[in-house]
């Protein structure tokens, strides 16, 4: 091997070793006489010597090496004059006998240093230099381990990791897929796994009845900061269980991740209905590391001819504590940004309870100082807190409530990354109608849509309601919620033909439609198929979340940019007409 130890594990007890490193420049001092190169890889640095009076010839060539050069170098461990008390290795360095160049390297496009000067755009066009930069292999070492354990947690609980196939069948439900032509099959498309749902149904049927697998899936759907075009779950699914049993298993999945990794001991994690979610937080994946309820107030402020609220759907309020002293230039900044296009409010109403009692507010045209205290009784505000009030629509009042809630609760230091706060919502709809989401195909529009997935069973006590109220219809389903985060979601699944039959027909399928997608399912299900169910997480958000990033992107070693592309590879990209030929495509194309 070209090296007999890495540049992070020599310490004052290897003194006088005679050792062998190889890494690459992080930097180098010339001193005269003596030359000092800062020796990185991906352990640490290990800080080497040069004297000229050693050999000058060794150090005139070590004068040479610039930035990111692969040397390799060989010498004796001795203590450090001047030692850095913030580095592992900064008691010792390498007095250097020996010297190779292994590679050079031109000038990078930026420092790899922890704070680097590079932008998102160039450090993804050169992400294998990136990859050298200690903040971005930290996040790749905490994904390794968080595989790692949670291997380590099912495989104690006998569960089976199965692959599943890549090359699948195309369905019509869900985001969009993304297809592949096949060479050898004329006319016809494999598709790219939205997740391996159908098979590991199918392995239940099987009977293997506890599997698992880290697996890559892919949804050509419009991209943020947590999505990625391709993107990695934690598929999971059981048999012979209720909800309790999968909610329990993988609760103790999430409880065993944080103790592993950050040792950090979760405690219960409570239960909350998505009727509850939205009620009081306006979405169905609430950060609950603050309170900030929501208020509906239409029957505290009706009846003063205040026309904005005694003509609106909802009027709703938020109570934050300690934001009375809010200047009026911070309320006016406040009320534009809740009206931007993004958040989609018409105004913001606001009252100050102040510390000596008394309650002013926006509207003191309309509410006299007893109407108020009935807001603040509401509210529950003390002295020193901020109400906050919208109105409008139901729909998209508590949608800017909700945005205004989480960026009070930023502004006031309530959401703490290193803090967190875990929660199960269950209690879904079934269904939802599409008017036309941009991310479904446009064939779904103006019908019944799967809220999670066609295969989920409903919620025992509503089976009834299928029939006479279908969007009434809960579903057998639930997500695990952290911090704001949804980082896993799963169902109880149907395993009765003649149900899933009916789902189908609900969801504006034909009997020849729905044999011809999933009538392999369909019969599967008549050769014992056992009561199952399942979860998958979102493997890269569980990663981004312990790691205290919004970006998903940073704990994928080579992703794609917001428009989908791989600026490092450029990919996506045209493919020649030769290959267009053989793929049956060409005058497809050219039509």
């Amino acid at each position: 091997m070209l090296r007999t130890h890495t540049c992070g594990e020599l310490r004052l007890s290897d003194i006088n070793k005679q050792v062998t490193l190889s890494g690459w420049v992080q930097k180098s001092r010339d001193l005269g006489g003596m030359t000092f190169i800062d020796l990185r890889d991906r352990y640490g640095i290990t800080q080497l010597a040069f004297n000229e009076d050693v050999d000058k010839e060794m150090n005139a060539q070590a004068r040479s090496v610039s930035r990111e050069f692969v040397i390799q170098v060989s010498g004796t461990v001795i203590e450090r004059e001047s030692k850095n008390k913030n580095n592992p290795t900064g008691e010792i360095e390498i007095l250097v006998k020996e010297f190779k160049i292994l590679n050079e390297s031109v000038t990078p496009p930026f420092t790899i240093e922890d704070n680097t000067d590079g932008g998102d755009e160039l450090r993804m066009k050169y992400r294998y230099l990136d990859l050298r930069r200690n903040e971005v292999r930290k996040n790749l070492e905490l994904r390794h381990r968080m595989a790692i354990e949670t291997r380590n947690y099912l495989d104690k609980l006998n569960f089976l990791e199965v692959e599943t196939p890549v090359l699948i069948k195309s369905t019509p439900e869900g985001a969009r897929d993304f297809v592949v032509p096949s060479r050898m099959n004329a006319g016809q498309f494999y598709a790219l796994p939205q997740s391996p749902q159908t098979f590991k149904q199918l392995l239940m049927v099987g009977g293997f009845d506890r599997y698992y697998q880290i697996v890559k899936c892919f949804r050509d759907e419009d991209l943020r900061a947590d999505r990625q075009p391709e993107f990695t779950q934690i598929d999971c699914e059981m048999s012979f269980v209720e909800q309790k049993d999968i909610l329990d298993t993988f609760e103790g999945l999430v409880r065993h991740l944080f103790k592993a990794v950050k040792n950090i001991d979760m405690p219960f994690v409570p239960h909350m209905t998505y009727a509850d979610a939205m009620k009081y937080y306006g979405n169905d994946k609430p950060d609950t590391r603050f309170e900030m309820k929501f208020v509906e107030m239409n029957q505290v402020v009706a009846g003063k001819n205040f026309k904005v609220f005694d003509e609106a759907e909802l009027v709703v309020a938020i109570c934050a504590k300690g934001a009375a002293e809010y200047t009026r230039k911070q309320l006016d900044e406040l009320t534009e940004w809740v009206k931007r296009p993004q958040i989609g409010a018409t105004g913001l109403v606001y009252a100050r309870h102040n510390a000596d009692g008394t309650i002013k507010s926006s509207v003191d045209k309309f509410y006299n100082e007893e109407d108020l205290k009935a807001w603040s009784v509401a509210c529950g505000s003390q002295p020193g807190d901020l109400i906050l009030v919208l109105a409008g629509s139901d729909e998209k009042t508590r949608k800017a409530m909700s945005e205004l809630r989480l960026e009070m609760g930023a502004r006031l230091g309530l959401r703490d990354k290193s803090k967190f706060s875990a929660l199960w919502v269950i209690d879904f709809p079934l269904l939802e109608w599409n008017d036309g989401d941009p991310n479904l195909l446009a064939s779904l529009a103006g019908r019944w849509h799967a809220k999670h997935h066609p295969f989920t069973s409903p919620n025992p006590e509503d089976f009834e309601l299928l029939k006479t109220n279908p969007g009434a219809v809960r579903a057998n389903a639930y997500d695990l919620v952290i911090n704001g985060v949804e980082v896993g979601g799963g169902s109880i699944r149907i395993h009765n033909k003649e149900l899933q039959a009916q789902m189908f027909d609900l969801l504006g399928f034909t009997k020849e439609e729905a044999q011809k997608q999933f009538g392999f399912l369909m019969n599967a299900f008549e050769f014992g198929a056992p009561p199952h169910g399942g979860l998958a997480f979102g493997f890269d958000r569980l990663c981004s979340l312990f790691g205290g990033s919004d970006s998903i992107r940073d704990f994928i070693a080579f992703p794609k940019n917001n428009s989908g592309r791989d600026v490092m590879i450029d990919s996506p990209s045209e493919i020649s007409d030769e290959q267009l030929k053989e793929l049956n495509i060409l005058s497809t194309v050219t039509n």
